[in-house]
């Protein structure tokens, strides 16, 4: 699953003897201004600079999935789990699974009966090959054993307005930026990829309730480091991050986009890196999908 990547680059050398920070810190967000990435990005980056006493710049670099701004990090291609440094993992949101009301489908349950029942009747639309959207129907449909038909768009927007349209009868996309069409009724909600319920939206049953925890699916958006980065820096880093992050006002914000609060340990990142990098790997090799 293609995942946010928040990654610092420093402004002093790695080997300096000069107290961190000495100089301003960068912090590269590999996607857009005004997305999610960039709005923890700013928040954090604020958190930051006044616990370090020195100045955070916040640059985007985006395109290339993220792979841009986080190989300006790396300085060259790059493997997310030797060559950067994990700080923590800053937050993590589920998607929602919706469906067109035409359908008439009440529940998940009736949802993956019908497909099944219909092989290539049901069309889904993704933000894109590769995506989150995209490879967690994919997951969907080789648990559930149904086939369904995809349709892959450039970004949310002309997803969601062909889909409001009856062009499309199902996603899978993040929770807030559906939920106004679910509350409208334009939109029906049968599931959050997650092991409980989203306080964003409490009447929609997880997976973990449907019987399917494997269905799991998280957006995250996480911090790391040049793989030099001298220990105590990094150290100091993740002290501060989880500081921040824990917030009253950081964990409000983060609530509004969809998002959970994590902060976690440089060691539980790293985990978490390796076991999302090995459970999507075989859903890329089993529906061979492929990244635009």
């Amino acid at each position: 699953m293609r995942w946010a990547l928040l990654a610092f680059a420093f402004a002093c050398a790695a080997a300096t003897a000069q107290p961190y920070p000495s100089r301003p810190v960068k912090l590269i967000v590999p996607f857009p201004p005004g997305s999610t990435p960039d709005i923890v990005g700013r928040t954090l980056g604020a958190k930051l600079q006044d616990a370090l006493g020195q100045a955070v710049v916040v640059e985007n670099r985006s395109g290339a999935g993220g792979n841009i701004g986080t190989e300006a990090v790396a300085k060259a291609a790059y493997d997310a789990e030797t060559d950067l440094a994990p700080i923590s993992l800053l937050a993590s949101a589920p998607q929602m699974l919706v469906v067109v009301p035409e359908l008439k489908l009440e529940t998940f349950r009736a949802f993956v009966d019908y497909a099944r029942s219909n092989p290539g009747r049901i069309s889904y639309a993704s933000v894109g090959s590769g995506s989150a959207s995209h490879l967690t129907m994919e997951l969907l449909k080789s648990e559930a054993k149904i086939f369904a038909v995809h349709i892959p768009y450039r970004g949310f927007p002309p997803a969601v307005t062909d889909m409001l349209a009856g062009n499309i009868h199902a996603m899978f996309a993040i929770i807030p930026g559906v939920l106004p069409h679910v509350k409208a009724g334009k939109m029906k909600a049968l599931a959050v990829t997650a092991l409980k319920r989203s306080s964003l939206a409490p009447d929609v049953p997880s997976v973990a309730e449907l019987g399917l925890p494997q269905l799991e699916s998280l957006a995250w958006i996480g911090l790391l480091a040049p793989a030099a980065t001298p220990p105590e820096v990094l150290a100091r880093l993740s002290a501060e991050t989880v500081r921040g992050m824990n917030a009253a006002d950081a964990r409000e914000l983060l609530g509004r986009q969809g998002f959970d609060v994590v902060a976690s340990s440089p060691a539980d990142f790293q985990r978490w890196i390796k076991a999302e990098s090995r459970k999507w790997a075989r859903v890329i090799r089993a529906s061979g999908a492929t990244a635009d």
